[in-house]
């Protein structure tokens, strides 16, 4: 009997990943992972495990036992109660511990579903320059990574569809500005699906991108007069010669009620052409887009803000700053090299010490307790991630905070580093820390990024900026 293969799918309580958690269980045995993981039975062949990739020992455990790792993972939507920080910064540090996780765990190929990329990658939107730049960091592990790069997906759930034809529906003429006049190329999701299946099923498919398409290349314009048609209402759509991008973004967001974390970075987007290149008939849909729309707009199709949770969100933060590394050093040195900034630039209010095994601690001068204490993780720290554990101090919600932690780590291939902060729960009351501390860690972090711009290797390395060692009690 043919071994079954281990597949680990991420979103799989998502869009895509039920659809095709649905399609694959008849031959593979699948590791499926949600966020929410424990609200879900396992089955014969299924196997849900809670998994936060922002976490990379969760990641590490999630790809146990993997074969073959499907990555359909993007963080436009916020996942803190409070999120500070690019998206595009977000992606990164996920794709990172993903692909770290499947060296890792021995996984023989990531399958990547990513976006359309043009010819002309310069001035790339920042949705797409994210994409691209996931696709870099995922194979930077030594994991062979295929990517189906596809264009707008043309189903009853996800993005971009729905909030078109919700748009449609709520409008009684359109306007469209010239820079919206590219080309698309839209495809069915069960092609996607397909495509995706196809993938897996193949066990010596080759590494690289692969562009996915529907049968036809039509404009925007073209787009929405059939989906018009296909609703029913036949819009009168103008075509004038300026708008502004931020005017479309807010009469989206405002027609629609989408999120504008959603909405602006898919609208920045629409000015490339997205049209698939011809690399395989494999992955070339068939569907046309009439045919899709209508099945799409049959089960569902139009945009649904998600209904709010019964249950209390906790106070938790997530933020999230890229930082240039000074020539020279490594993340480790710029991690040390912050801690020893903010005594330097917050004296003589602050005091900061680091002992000898790098624990550090933050606080007022005329207070015994400290602000912040943070556990450096000798087990967990590598030359290009430095991370520390939030453990206490009097802005820290010592009974909630079970995760907090504080990580710096470079980015794969750039003279970058990401530093952020992680389910941390604050012990101010939340109005007011929204208002204080909150923004106070964003200037830190402003100064900071300012500060290692304009250092020189010498004065990096320099005597003044060694560890401040805490006396031995």
């Amino acid at each position: 009997m043919k071994k079954r293969p281990v597949v680990a799918l991420t979103g799989a309580s998502g869009y895509i990943g039920s659809h095709l958690l649905d399609k694959i269980a008849p031959y593979a045995d699948i590791v499926a992972l949600s966020r929410n993981g424990n609200r879900f039975e396992n089955s014969e062949h299924v196997e849900w495990r809670s998994c936060d990739l922002f976490s990379l020992s969760d990641a590490e455990r999630a790809l146990e036992g993997a074969d073959i790792a499907v990555y359909l993972v993007h963080s436009m939507v916020p996942s803190a109660k409070l999120t500070q920080g690019r998206f595009e910064d977000m992606d990164a540090i996920l794709a990172d511990n993903f692909a770290q996780a499947a060296s890792k765990q021995g996984v023989k190929r990531i399958i990547f579903l990513s976006g359309t990329i043009p010819d002309e990658q310069k001035g790339l939107s920042r949705h797409l320059h994210s994409r691209l730049e996931v696709e870099h960091i995922l194979g930077a592990y030594g994991v062979p990574v295929t990517t189906l790069r596809s264009g707008l997906i043309v189903g009853p759930e996800g993005s971009s569809f729905p909030v078109l034809a919700k748009l449609l529906k709520r409008v009684p003429y359109l306007c469209l500005p010239r820079w919206m006049n590219t080309n698309t190329q839209p495809i069915a999701l069960q092609d996607v699906l397909s495509a995706m299946d196809k993938s897996i099923q193949t066990a010596n498919h080759p590494a690289g991108t692969f562009d996915l398409g529907g049968p036809e290349v039509m404009t925007y314009k073209q787009m929405v007069n059939q989906l018009s048609e296909v609703m029913g209402k036949n819009l009168p759509i103008h075509q004038v010669p300026w708008i502004p991008m931020w005017a479309v973004k807010f009469a989206v967001r405002c027609l629609t009620h989408a999120p504008k974390q959603l909405v602006y970075p898919l609208i920045e987007s629409l000015r490339h052409h997205m049209v698939a290149r011809e690399t395989s008939t494999d992955f070339m849909g068939t569907i046309p887009f009439k045919e899709a729309a209508k099945q799409a707009l049959k089960n569902g199709g139009v945009y649904q803000p998600s209904r709010a949770s019964s249950s209390p969100k906790p106070n938790d933060v997530r933020s999230v700053q890229r930082l240039p590394i000074p020539e020279g050093c490594n993340t480790e040195e710029v991690a040390l090299e912050y801690v020893k900034w903010l005594a330097r630039t917050l004296n003589p209010w602050i005091r900061t010490t680091v002992d000898e095994r790098w624990q550090c601690e933050i606080g007022l001068l005329f207070l015994k307790k400290p602000l912040l204490e943070m556990t450096y993780s000798e087990e967990r720290s590598t030359e290009d991630r430095a991370l520390y554990y939030i453990t206490g101090g009097l802005l820290t919600n010592e009974k909630l905070n079970k995760r907090g932690r504080f990580e710096f780590r470079k980015i794969p291939e750039k003279q970058q580093i990401i530093a952020a902060i992680h389910d941390y729960m604050p012990s101010i009351p939340w109005p007011l820390y929204l208002f204080t501390q909150a923004q106070v860690h964003l200037v830190i972090m402003w100064l900071f990024r300012r500060h290692l711009e304009n250092v020189s290797f010498s004065s990096f390395k320099s005597p003044q900026i060694t560890p401040i060692v805490k006396e031995k009690e």
